[in-house]
């Protein structure tokens, strides 16, 4: 089983966080004032989408300027890498 580490707040954290917010956030607005925000739980798919086919991801640069930094810079360098 797979487990992401939970000791510091890294970049990939902090978009995971945001993406989740941002969803559930236009998920209960939608129900309780107007569909329309099914347009910020769409954008956020989108985004995921376009992070995972390109490898580009806007929050990550903004992220990255404001002082986050991503978990594998954290990491000591693993025995075997680079073979």
């Amino acid at each position: 089983m797979y487990r992401a580490k939970t000791d510091t707040w890294y970049m990939e954290r902090i978009i995971w966080l945001i993406a989740g917010v941002l969803t559930l956030t236009g998920t209960v607005l939608t129900l309780v004032h107007s569909p329309y925000w099914l347009i910020l739980t769409g954008l956020v798919g989108v985004n995921l989408v376009v992070f995972a086919l390109t490898g580009y991801c806007l929050m990550a640069n903004i992220l990255y300027r404001l002082g986050a930094r991503p978990g594998m810079e954290n990491r000591p360098q693993e025995m075997g890498a680079g073979r």
